[in-house]
This record gives C-alpha cells, sequence and structure tokens, in this order.
C-alpha cells in the first residue's frame, strides 16, 4: 500500500509540472534573448520592417530620363524580378513630379483642418493616374469619364513598362506597347518556359498579352482586345496568372468576372468555374467576388483564389473541384494577391491592414509584418510583390505610386522571409 502511495504522489507531482509548464506563457519558454524576433538575439530595435532592410532611392525614378524631369512614377501596378539585375516595373503612365506641400489651414473644409498631415501620404496615385476609376464592377469605360484631370498636364500616358538593374538603374523602355495598354494590372514570367516569354495582364483591355524575352515581339494575345465575357475567347477584367509545372495556366477573372478559366500551354481554353456570390460573406464554395489573386502549388496541382471581396481563400482541384478554404478576416481586410514560393508556404497582401500575411498551405495563419505609410519602407496599397534568387523582396504600390525593394536582414531567420520563386526553366 505504502509503495502505491509514493507511486502515485510521483505520479502526480509530474502531472502538476507538466501542467505548470504548458501553462506558462510561451515567451517564458523561449531562451533569454531568443524570442520572437526575426534576428533571434536581436537587442533593442523592433522589426519595423520584418526581416528586411529597406533599400532607399531605388529605383532610378522615371523623371531622371532627360526631358522627363517634370513627371514620375504614376500608380505601382505590379512588379516582377525576373533576377536581380533585371527587375520589370509595371506603372499606370506617369504623374506630376511635385514635392511634398508646405501644411496649410483649409479654412474651406473647417476650423483646424490642416494639409498634409505629418507621416501620412499627401496624394493617392492610383486616384490621380490614369485611366480612372478601377474598382469592382465598374466599366472599363467609367474610367476616362469620371477623372477630373487633364492629359499631359495632371497625368499622362508613358513608360507603363520599364526594366531596372540591381541598382535601380533603368536600362530598358518599353515604350513601343504603351499603345496597347489601357489599365496593366500584372506582369509575369512563366517559370516553366525555357524562353522566359513575358505576359501582361491588362484589366481593362480584358487581354492578356504574351511577348518575347526581349519586349520586341507580341508573340499572342488571350482574349479579345475592348470586349468583355467569359468564354474560351473573352474575360471580365482579368487580373493574375498561375501555372502548372506543364505550363497548364489559370486565369483569375477578374475584378467584374467570377471565374477561374484554365488553358493549355499553347492558350487553347479548357475549362472554367466559379459562380457570382453575394458580397462581404458569401460562404459558399465556388461563388466568388472580386476574382483578385491566384496561386499554384506545383507538388499538389491545388488552386488557391482570392476571392476578394468575400474576403477569403477558395482552394480547388485542377479541374475546378471545391477543396477547402479559409477566411482572411472581415474589414477592414482587403487581400490583393497570392504567392506560393518553392518552400510551398502561402504569402498574401493586405492592402486594408498594409501586411504581409503568411499561412501553410492548409490556411493556418504563421506570421504578418509591415507598417503603412509612403515612407521608405512602409506599405500604402501593395498591388504587386516578387522575389529575387538572393532573396530581395520587391513590393509595386499603387496608392504611393512606387516600387521598393528590400533586402532580408543579416542572420534573419528564413521563415520570416517571403520565400524564394519556384524556377523550373532557369536559375
Amino acid at each position: 500500500m505504502r509503495k502505491l502511495m509514493i507511486i502515485s504522489s510521483a505520479t502526480v507531482l509530474v502531472a502538476v509540472v507538466i501542467l505548470s509548464n504548458s501553462l506558462r506563457p510561451v515567451e517564458a519558454q523561449q531562451k533569454s534573448g531568443m524570442g520572437f524576433a526575426a534576428i533571434p538575439g536581436q537587442k533593442g530595435g523592433q522589426d519595423i520592417f520584418g526581416a528586411y532592410d529597406i533599400v532607399k532611392d531605388w529605383p532610378q525614378n522615371i523623371s531622371t530620363l532627360p526631358g522627363n524631369e517634370k513627371w514620375t512614377w504614376g500608380a505601382g501596378q505590379s512588379v516582377y524580378a525576373e533576377n536581380p539585375n533585371r527587375v520589370f516595373l509595371l506603372f499606370r503612365g506617369e504623374l506630376p513630379n511635385i514635392p511634398r506641400p508646405q501644411t496649410k489651414l483649409l479654412p474651406d473644409f473647417g476650423p483646424s483642418i490642416q494639409f498634409p498631415i505629418g507621416r501620412l501620404p499627401f496624394r493617392d496615385a492610383t486616384v490621380s493616374a490614369l485611366p480612372g476609376a478601377g474598382g469592382s464592377g465598374q466599366d472599363p469605360a467609367d474610367g476616362p469619364k469620371l477623372w477630373k484631370g487633364k492629359v499631359g498636364v495632371d497625368a499622362k500616358w508613358e513608360h507603363c513598362l520599364t526594366v531596372v538593374d540591381a541598382n535601380g538603374k533603368i536600362i530598358e523602355q518599353w515604350a513601343q506597347w504603351d499603345k496597347i495598354f489601357k489599365r496593366p494590372h500584372y506582369i509575369v514570367i512563366n517559370p516553366y518556359d525555357p524562353e522566359k516569354h513575358v505576359w501582361v495582364v491588362d484589366d481593362h483591355m480584358h487581354a492578356i498579352y504574351k511577348f518575347t524575352h526581349d519586349g520586341k515581339e507580341l508573340v499572342q494575345t488571350i482574349g479579345t482586345p475592348t470586349v468583355a465575357g467569359a468564354d474560351g475567347t473573352h474575360f471580365n477584367r482579368p487580373t493574375f496568372l498561375a501555372w502548372l509545372p506543364d505550363s497548364t495556366m489559370f486565369v483569375a477573372d477578374g475584378y467584374n468576372g467570377t471565374r477561374v478559366a484554365k488553358f493549355d500551354k499553347n492558350g487553347k481554353f479548357l475549362l472554367d468555374w466559379g459562380m457570382k456570390g453575394t458580397p462581404p460573406n458569401d460562404k459558399r464554395p465556388g461563388y466568388m467576388n472580386n476574382v483578385h489573386g491566384i496561386a499554384v502549388d506545383p507538388q499538389s496541382h491545388r488552386v488557391f483564389v482570392n476571392d476578394r471581396a468575400n474576403h477569403r481563400a477558395q482552394v480547388f482541384d485542377e479541374n475546378g473541384k471545391f477543396l477547402y478554404g479559409w477566411s482572411f478576416g472581415e474589414e477592414p481586410s482587403d487581400i490583393h494577391l497570392l504567392y506560393i514560393g518553392a518552400d510551398r508556404n502561402l504569402w498574401a497582401f493586405d492592402r486594408g491592414t498594409s501586411k504581409m500575411l503568411k499561412y501553410d498551405l492548409d490556411g493556418h495563419f504563421l506570421y504578418s509584418w509591415g507598417v503603412g505609410g509612403d515612407f521608405a519602407g512602409g506599405f500604402w496599397g501593395v498591388h504587386g510583390f516578387s522575389v529575387d534568387q538572393e532573396g530581395n523582396f520587391y513590393v509595386a504600390e499603387v496608392d504611393s505610386g512606387r516600387v521598393q525593394k528590400f533586402k532580408p536582414r543579416a542572420g534573419a531567420n528564413a521563415a520570416f522571409l517571403v520565400g524564394k520563386p519556384v524556377y523550373s526553366a532557369w536559375k
């Protein structure tokens, strides 16, 4: 009996110790200085930009081109890093190159109202830039009607697509294609294409353009330019692309469309799926509103769709069968795009909270970072992002009207970095 009591007491003691340890704050279980910082053991400071340092004054401003001193970038739509020394920048034209105004009282609006406000932006590039209106449900023809400026004074349609090197120097100008763009939305290279064709999605043109690697030739147009629709030859304001390893292509269609369209490697239409939902929180599988982002897991062939207006990700097999999904959170959440790197984690940008969000492929939330603002390193309206082979991270911002480059901090925990892309056809 005495032995039994001793054993029982020991068992209870062990259980108490285990329970007490499990109830301790997570921080207390870490070694001193380790915590959850991007750089383990860092003393002082804070992870303002996550695991990155901002590269200031990058890239070269378009105003530095001879004869273009009075103009700067318009709304930053997309960025794609083919490699650290060839980075594509996609903008909606240009805006006047004006310095930040001095703060003034605005008595016409009310007493004690001042503009601009310290640390806050003074110009919203996506509203100011051509072609004007572009939100979900709007017809492309509405843009020029609602835009109140004068072309050549308040904005101009030039330098939509440029290429810069690692130092941000402009090395290519694809100005010959400005005339076929109306609202270029996304630029990318298929990682499984050895010829490295350059793809541009233009949502107001309802078209997807495929260019040669050097930009000298337009080799294919998918969709019927300026004509909206929802079949094998028409889109309704498409937004993003993603590929399987055999170059099967998936199109997020789109701002006004409510579907995913699938094409073979040659651009032949195969099938589509998706129905119009009831925003803001439709929970029915396959019902979508503003299909604004798409990513593919090359191993499982699962297709991850950003159902933007319903604040959720929907996951399908490659033929459109719904598998599962998760919510990104209700207002102010406003997810813009999805990305799956070679590490098979999913990253998204939330324009509503100005944060990069990391999830595993089952939807478990893992990490977030980012701070809102138009200062160097702040986020304001990230509409595109990319990673190069060195781990440098790039963002394009529609609201601040710029592209930014971030470099991984020395000693940063790799789990805090946005994963490098899949490079199958080249390194």
